[in-house]
């Protein structure tokens, strides 16, 4: 009985701290899916200058993560996490609202200050997320329970877009009665709080597992030393950004797509919130897939399917809106399974690398990760806006056949491309099933 009631405790715990990721993704699927869409669609931006922007932003935020990230690993102690999410969580939504505050003045100004704002977002976000990150290799020792935390993560960080993808137009509307930059203020506002205050609960309940008894402090070429012999983790990386630039420019484009090309920007948001609701469905099938194939075998797996599934797309040519956005929500579908891949594997990269070098060096890893990923979506955003900006494309305006024929390439093509390029990395990667376990028990 004892055991019994240990282990639903051992389970509430990883569940609470899963939770976490409730709270960051409604920052993060706000950047990803509405942010780049603020700007030119409500601030009314240029494309290109809003995508610079984002990508200026989106490197500037990788250079913080791994500089928090060496920060952590010479402050090994538990508490020093803890008080990370519970210090800094109120700044983050702090930060989150200031993001989506309609800025003053007009020409340089005010863009100095959108760029401002996107820059404060990123620092305090990667402030509070790379701590988190970090917590999820210390949570537990063991691979099958940091598959099944990665998995409720996931099934939390898709719940939580799903709210932002239905919500931030409409929950606005609500409470302004217009769909102006007020209502992205207000929207912004209610998913601050909720966040701030969940970020609290998780910082105040987590606590470690089982730890190696002596920590030493190593110096950043040390660590980067470690880091880039792993092999584990650099193939990781490698694949992990490839797959980004994919997701980031199909994740983006379906805004624009619906409101260009089918002519009702609506439709787009409920396909946006389709999607997540598919992400947060097929969680569970994918963290089942994982434990039975290995998350390696998954990668390559849900890699074919996606390739397959925008082919089918590219190929098929639907024209009607519902079929487009089944073929997009299929693809979300498998695209979780990745997601869930990566930070499955990644806690498991730490212990590897230790076991090559002798140096653990998680929160670098992480920060390095957050870096890659950061690059990688900055990357995803600049081909997006110069594909379009490149065909004509001008906020507003009546799109030429000519922008909406790019539209629909960039939104097959180019995810098609990185897909392939992931897998390919992922074949490299030496985790296969059971490494990780014959390196714990070593």
């Amino acid at each position: 009985m004892a055991d019994k009631r240990s282990g639903r405790w051992r389970l509430a715990r990883l569940g609470v701290f899963a939770s976490g990721d409730f709270a960051f993704n409604l920052y993060w699927q706000s950047i990803m899916l509405y942010l780049l869409f603020y700007y030119t669609e409500v601030l009314h931006l240029p494309i290109e200058v809003a995508a610079a922007t984002y990508l200026v932003a989106s490197v500037w935020d990788g250079l913080i993560s791994f500089a928090v990230g060496f920060i952590a690993d010479q402050r090994y102690a538990a508490r020093y996490f803890r008080r990370a999410l519970i210090f800094g969580a109120a700044p983050l939504g702090l930060s989150f609202i200031l993001a989506y505050w309609p800025p003053p003045g007009s020409g340089m100004l005010r863009l100095a200050l959108i760029l401002t704002g996107h820059l404060f977002l990123r620092t305090a976000y990667a402030w509070v997320n790379i701590p988190y990150l970090t917590m999820s290799a210390r949570i537990s020792t063991l691979s099958h329970e940091r598959a099944l935390v990665a998995g409720m993560r996931m099934l939390a960080g898709a719940a939580a877009g799903v709210v932002v993808a239905t919500g931030t137009r409409h929950i606005g509307f609500w409470l302004t009665g217009d769909y102006d930059a007020r209502s992205y203020s207000v929207s912004a506002s209610l998913f601050a709080l909720c966040a701030t205050l969940l970020l609290i609960v998780v910082g105040l309940s987590y606590r470690d597992d089982a730890l190696p008894p002596e920590h030493q402090a190593h110096t950043m070429p040390a660590l980067l030393h470690a880091a880039f012999r792993n092999r584990a983790f650099t193939t990781l990386c490698g694949a992990m950004m490839a797959m980004t630039i994919a997701v980031t420019v199909l994740n983006k484009s379906v805004l624009y797509f619906f409101k260009y090309s089918v002519g009702d920007q609506n439709i787009g948001q409920l396909t946006l919130g389709s999607m997540m609701t598919m992400s947060a469905v097929a969680v569970p099938f994918w963290t089942f897939c994982a434990r039975q194939i290995g998350v390696r075998a998954l990668w390559l797996l849900t890699t074919v399917l996606c390739v397959c599934a925008l082919m089918a797309l590219l190929l098929l040519q639907p024209k009607g809106a519902t079929s487009v956005a089944l073929f997009l929500i299929l693809i979300q579908g498998i695209i979780a399974g990745l997601n869930l891949a990566v930070w499955a594997m990644m806690p498991d990269t730490v212990e590897f690398g230790q076991a090559i070098s002798g140096v653990r060096a998680e929160a670098t890893l992480y920060g390095l990760l957050a870096l890659f990923q950061r690059v990688a979506i900055g990357l995803g955003t600049g081909l997006l806006g110069f594909s379009l900006g490149s065909a004509g494309f001008v906020s507003g305006t009546h799109p030429t056949s000519a922008t909406l024929t790019a539209l629909r390439m960039a939104m097959i093509l180019i995810p098609c491309v990185f897909f392939c390029l992931a897998g390919v990395i992922i074949f490299y990667n030496p985790l296969r099933r059971d490494t990780h376990d014959a390196l714990v028990l070593r």
